[in-house]
């Protein structure tokens, strides 16, 4: 197994000024609103705390960190799928259902990282099986989306351990990710071209004509206030959309589309900022390529997910994917000193 060399800490260097800059700008977008950027603001702080813990634990516990990792996952979907009296939360548009496919693709992802970073077959075996466990589940916990996404990440794994060259297929699952956002983007405007008509038409029927209309009041409040958007937290209070259901979220189901409308474009470059810090990290960390390469699908597969969904919206969707890109990145291990 190829391993890349140690690399510098410019990568690092990077995420502190994106992260410092977004975490700026949000405080911008409230300022003289009765704006509400809390939200964003712990976002940021969980996905720092995972990668922190992530990186610590991964360079202690390259396998293990990330296999225990992956079983609490689908233990923590269950869990938050109840209220304290057993009541099921609400599934319907506006419920968890993204944030837990999010969380199975997430978990998934951790135990093929797990896989690669153990030196012996059986025990690479065993983690891509419990790997496939959590695909299996998913649809059984009320996650059919969790499960295909979970698979999806199984696959590639399997395909990662022939893999050497990280750049090209990075360069692939940003490409992947940024044409999420832009379908999502092209279907709120109306503007999709003829060769996405048939994804416009799946995307419109499996998430139903609320979820478009919802897309396309955030397009149009990111047009009324293209720089400083309408301040965090305040689309559910202007969508119109949104009104029309008591019980909504006040969410667009779209993290592009949110930012774009609640802090302009400047908000959607540091999403986008921030993926790519992630990417950037991925690519020079010293860990296998096949580590590197898994957890970059799995963060695609979130980026996918938080396009059409409210994925980002749950702090232990945002750990989850702070916490794998650590492991990812971590140091190696002193050599015979971990299993």
């Amino acid at each position: 197994m190829s391993v890349a060399p140690e690399r510098n800490g410019s990568p690092h260097a990077v995420g502190t000024v994106v992260l410092g800059c977004w975490v700026g700008w949000v405080l911008l977008c409230a300022a003289g609103r009765d704006a509400r950027p809390e939200g964003l603001l712990l976002a940021v702080l969980a996905v720092t705390a995972g990668y922190a813990c992530g990186r610590i634990g991964g360079s202690l516990l390259p396998a293990a960190l990330p296999a225990g990792a992956a079983v609490a996952g689908p233990v923590i979907v269950l869990a938050s799928g109840y209220s304290p009296l057993g009541v099921p939360y609400a599934t319907g548009p506006d419920g968890r259902m993204g944030a837990d496919a999010a969380l199975l693709a997430l978990s998934a992802g951790a135990a093929c990282c797990a896989a690669h970073s153990v030196r012996t077959g059986p025990a690479r075996r065993l983690l891509h099986l419990l790997a496939l466990a959590i695909a299996a589940a998913a649809p059984v916990i009320g996650s059919p989306a969790g499960g295909a996404a979970a698979l999806g990440v199984l696959l590639f794994s399997l395909a990662a351990g022939r893999m050497r060259r990280r750049l090209p297929v990075l360069a692939v699952l940003a490409a992947v990710a940024a044409a999420a956002s832009a379908t999502v983007w092209a279907v709120a405007d109306g503007t999709a071209p003829p060769a996405l008509r048939p994804v416009e038409s799946v995307l419109a029927d499996r998430l139903g004509t609320y979820r478009v209309g919802l897309w396309e009041d955030a397009l149009a409040l990111a047009a009324a206030e293209p720089v400083r958007g309408a301040g965090p937290d305040r689309f559910g209070e202007l969508s119109p959309t949104a009104a029309q259901d008591p019980a909504a979220d006040g969410k667009p189901h779209s993290a592009p589309l949110q930012l774009a409308a609640e802090q302009g474009l400047p908000g959607v470059l540091l999403l986008g900022g921030a993926f790519g810090w992630l990417l950037l990290a991925l690519y020079r960390s010293p860990r296998p390529a096949p580590v590197v390469l898994v957890a970059g699908a799995a963060l695609t597969v979130l980026a996918v997910l938080a396009s059409a969904g409210n994925a980002l919206s749950f702090n232990q969707v945002t750990v989850g994917a702070g916490l794998l890109a650590g492991v990812a990145t971590a140091h190696r291990p002193p050599e015979g000193g971990l299993p």
